[in-house]
């Protein structure tokens, strides 16, 4: 979007919220620069062209980083008035995953800090910002809505994003309470952020990792509190606690399956959890399925590409290659795991891994022992009937985006609690099933 002859009075900026492991990049602003010297922002600069182009420009030059980010979203520009320097501005907001923390800092800034955005919306906190950064930030923030409609991200990196929503809005009860100074109202707080709670449950349904780590973080909530209620303060540490708890997690699978990767694996869909895996543990040959229809196994295939040799091929290929190749593992995601060992993950896994049976490669899925679903029944989502067939025929189309992997198709499930097997599950399902007391 490019500033209009009607806004030529007013200042464009560009603000780029750097997202890495949950928390957001600010950087301090130097005496270098002309306004706000000494205080915190995002990655920001002068759109003087089209904002789209101009904020990866601000991000290369004062990070350094524009080869390891990808960009989630864009928001609404914020709009304000500053009195003092008599001046008008319009932020143009950004929020970008980022790979890596380490920073170049240009001349502009003096210091940079890795911080949860709370720190951004709390009153007194260590950081004095540049105005409105919360509020933009609130404008690319996830949310229900995002998380609702994600269809790349896999459902760790989906727990994940839920607990920064209860996080952030937690965040800013807090600062609200202290900014007017008013006394602890945590049953209004608790009710606000059970129902927000609640609608993150039904967001995604299929994913069982979504609702214990939501579950765990209100559980734990209520356990801290010292009245009858928790109030925003102890949902707020939960759920700081809650997304550190799950990037561990998720983090420690990935070292467990990697202990088992040796010679080539055969993987399907797009999986955080199963491409540190597959870093971490060196495969010397990675077959990836395309993962039709919406192929996010060519995203796979090529971010592995600089790392390991890689061969993608197409879904339907899966069984020859699994026959005619020298295969040493199938190595898949998990969207969610019954008591029972059954694996439901994106369609393909079930034809993928009974192929594996077939050929006695052994099938181990990588999955934080959150994935173990609480649920006997399971609801599978669909996708878009427009992905398969956009034409007129009269013609029904089915677009199931996930399948059921029977339990006896699978060898281990590669945890943070260690390799189990599908034996071993019903002890955890346990405790997972006591978390979910909170909601009566």
């Amino acid at each position: 979007m490019t500033a209009t002859t009607d806004d030529r009075d007013r200042s464009h900026v560009v603000t780029a919220f750097l997202r890495n492991d949950g928390d957001v990049l600010l950087l301090r602003r130097s005496d270098a620069v002309g306004t706000y010297a000494g205080r915190w922002g995002a990655v920001s600069g002068f759109a003087e062209g089209d904002p789209d182009e101009q904020v990866r420009a601000e991000i290369r030059e004062e990070t350094g980083l524009e080869g390891a980010v990808s960009l989630v979203r864009s928001g609404r520009p914020v709009e304000f008035a500053d009195a003092d320097l008599d001046r008008e501005w319009v932020v143009h907001p950004y929020l970008f995953d980022c790979e890596d923390r380490e920073v170049e800092l240009s001349e502009e800034h003096d210091a940079f800090e890795w911080v949860s955005p709370t720190d951004i919306a709390v009153p007194d906190s260590a950081y004095e910002t540049v105005p409105k950064l919360w509020t933009a930030y609130e404008r690319v923030a996830p949310t229900v809505r995002s998380i609702a409609a994600d269809d790349e991200r896999g459902a760790a990196a989906l727990s994940v994003r839920a607990l920064e929503v209860v996080r952030d809005r937690a965040g800013l009860l807090v600062a609200e309470r202290a900014k007017a100074g008013e006394d602890a109202a945590a049953d209004e707080e608790w009710d606000e952020l059970a129902e927000l709670a609640r609608r993150l449950l039904e967001a995604r349904p299929s994913m069982a990792v979504l609702r214990n780590r939501v579950n765990r973080t209100m559980a734990d909530a209520e356990a801290a509190a010292d009245a009858d209620r928790a109030g925003a303060p102890e949902v707020l540490d939960a759920a700081l606690a809650g997304v550190d708890h799950a990037l561990e997690a998720d983090a420690e699978a990935a070292a467990t399956a990697a202990d088992v990767l040796e010679g080539s694996v055969m993987t399907l869909s797009r999986s955080g959890t199963v491409l540190e895996a597959i870093r971490s543990g060196a495969p010397s040959r990675v077959f990836v399925a395309e993962s039709r229809p919406a192929r996010e196994g060519v995203a796979v295939a090529e971010t592995l590409a600089g790392d390991v040799p890689v061969t993608l091929h197409t879904d339907a290929a899966a069984a020859h290659l699994l026959a005619t190749e020298d295969v040493d593992r199938v190595l898949v995601g998990a969207d969610a795991i019954r008591a029972d060992g059954a694996v439901v993950n994106k369609t393909g896994t079930r034809a993928l891994s009974i192929a594996a049976a077939r050929e006695d490669v052994p099938v181990t899925v990588v999955a934080a022992a959150d994935k173990l679903s609480t649920r006997e029944e399971l609801n599978l989502e669909s996708g878009d009937r427009s992905a398969v067939y956009d034409g007129d025929a009269d013609l029904d189309v089915a677009n199931p985006t996930f399948d059921v992997t029977p339990a006896d198709c699978v060898t281990e499930v590669a945890t943070e609690r260690g390799r189990l097997d599908p034996e071993g599950l019903e002890d955890v399902v346990a405790e997972l099933r006591e978390l979910e007391d909170w909601r009566s």
